[in-house]
Order: structure tokens, then sequence, then C-alpha cells
């Protein structure tokens, strides 16, 4: 069983939970950007955390299904279509062989995310199918999808049900009745997001103003922004005082000020040691919103405790917990 990519979009990788553990041998993590979507699609189709992905980033891919194959799509709505009908997202969709799947505006978002049941049949590469572009590792040969590139399949974790009291019938495509709701708050086009931070290890260097802008100001996330980091326009921050660093390890959320002073934050192919100072750490919680933001995307920031993004965790943790009792409930009823 397998799937054709008609046309590759923007960029579309393979990624999974990423590659953990090897991070002192100066290997990145990469892995899913939004991590909730990502895991909430697996769920959807019976997989575990570490079946890979399609990470969909933006618009214009399109697949073929050359057999009858369960997927759930999550993150962002990326006009996900067959035949012109909508692809209803954040539920198991059965899509029929010889059907074409294109992802076209985006409503909310800039990455979705594909899981098929069973997962994509690749290799792994120290533990996991994410692919680390700049390495060319991991996914599908380390690189973005291509026109011509089939993706195969492992047997489904599905059954196929026919019957219309689970079913939906779209012609080229069948789902079931119901569906989750997204955990996330994602950005529509030209809103503003409020990003939740802690106060970073070299916070207490920078100036009274740079200080007063970071939580005061707005700050755009930039053209040049990409799976390493996004990197943001705005006021400038500066230190009280020029000194040095010695580079030190850095997690996905630090917010760094190189010397130009505009901030960058570390996202899922960040490097493993950085030597700029750190302003601010991107609460756990939020790292998904800011997978989501596009060129161009507002940004504030909001200042709270350790404390509080611990709170804001756990909470986050309990959610998606009866979330997934709730998806392996309502799986079990077919």
């Amino acid at each position: 069983m397998s799937i054709t990519v008609i046309k590759p979009g923007l960029l579309v990788t393979l990624q999974d939970a990423g590659r953990r553990g090897y991070g002192r041998y100066g290997i990145i993590t990469a892995g899913a950007m939004d991590h909730s979507a990502y895991r909430i699609a697996n769920r959807l189709v019976g997989n575990e955390d570490e079946k890979a992905v399609l990470e969909i980033t933006w618009s214009g891919f399109a697949v073929e299904f050359l057999s009858d194959r369960w997927v759930a799509i999550t993150g962002g709505d990326l006009s996900p279509s067959i035949e012109g009908v909508k692809v209803p997202m954040w539920r198991p969709v059965l899509i029929k062989a010889g059907r074409v799947l294109r992802f076209q505006q985006p409503v909310t978002g800039c990455r979705a995310y594909m899981a098929v049941s069973g997962g994509f049949d690749v290799y792994q590469v120290m533990g996991s199918s994410s692919t680390y572009l700049r390495a060319g590792i991991g996914g599908y040969e380390g690189r973005p999808l291509k026109t011509g590139d089939t993706l195969h399949t492992h047997p489904s974790m599905l059954p196929v049900v026919s019957s219309e009291r689970y079913l939906d019938d779209y012609g080229g495509f069948l789902t079931v009745k119901w569906a989750v709701f997204s955990p996330e708050r994602y950005p529509g086009p030209g809103q503003e997001t409020v990003v939740r931070v802690l106060k970073g290890r070299q916070y207490d260097d920078f100036d009274h103003s740079s200080k007063h802008a970071l939580f005061g100001e707005r700050f755009t996330v930039t053209p040049q922004s990409d799976r390493m980091g996004y990197r943001l326009s705005g006021p400038l921050l500066q230190l009280s005082h020029a000194k040095e660093y010695i580079s030190e390890p850095v997690a996905l959320g630090t917010v760094q000020v190189p010397a130009d002073g505009q901030p960058i934050i570390l996202m899922a192919d960040r490097q493993t040691l950085g030597g700029y100072p750190k302003i601010a750490q991107v609460a756990t919680v939020d790292i998904s919103l800011i997978a989501q933001l596009s060129p161009g995307a507002a940004i504030r920031f909001a200042g709270i405790s350790l404390a509080e993004a611990e709170q804001l965790y756990s909470a986050h943790v309990r959610e998606f917990r009866m979330l997934e009792a709730m998806i392996k409930i309502k799986l079990k009823e077919w």
C-alpha cells in the first residue's frame, strides 16, 4: 500500500517525535514543529507516537492514494480537499484508491499534519524517522518530498467499516461521524498572538528599555524564519554593557538575541549550543502555537513565572490524556 506525490508544495517532510539523546554529539532533535497536532494525528488512526507523519507547510501539496487508506489531518487548516470537497480535519478519514488529496489556501495556522493508519514505512536514523534537512538524514532520503516520490505504508491499524451508522460517505472519501477539537488556539491571518515566556538566563543583562520593550511592544515574524528558528523584527533589544558569553546548551523555545538586537525563537531544528544571550524562554504549552505562525504574523510576549508555566503544562497534559482516552473509546466502538 502506498501514496504518490503529485505536487510537492512549499515544504513537506516526514517528521516524528524527534531524535532524542544525541545532543551531546551535536545531533539536533528535529521532529514535528507542532508536537500536539502530530500526536493527535497518530492517535486518531490508531498509531503510537513513534510513527512518522507528513508535516505540510503552507500550500500546494497534492498526493494520490494508490489504495484505500485511513488518514487523519490535524494542525493548521490548509483547506484539504478531494475533487473540490473539503476533507474534515481532526477525525479519521478513509480515502479511496485513485483519489488525489490537495492542500490549498491556509485558513488558520501554516502547518498541517497527515498521519496514515499503520504509519509510513521509512528507515530510522538514530532511532527516529524525522527529516533533518541540513544534514540530509531521516525521512525520505533526508530531503523534502518532490513530484513522483512514492511513500509505502505499513498495514492499517483500523478496520474498513461501511455501515452508515459510523460513517458519512462523500464519494471520494468517508469520514467518521465524530471529531475531536483542536487543543490549540491556532491564529488566523492578521491575528496578533500572545506568547507566554519566562525570563531567560541573561534577562538581567539587558538594559531597562529592552526589558520594557520585550513585554510591552509588538514583534513580527520575518520571512527568514524556518524550522531552525523564528526570526523576529521589532524594537531593538540591547545589553546594559558589552559582554561575551560561553556557548551553552539551548532548548526548544529559547529566545536568543544576536548582535543586531532582533530576537530569534529556537524551534525544532535548533542547534545544540548557543552563545547569544538568552532573554526569555517560551512556555512549553505555547510552542505549538508559535509553530503555526507565518511570516508577517504579530507576536506579543507575556511574562509568567516558573510555577505558572508548570501549572499550564500540567493542565495541558491532563487535557491531552482526556483527549487520548476519548479517541480510544471512539475507535473501540467500531
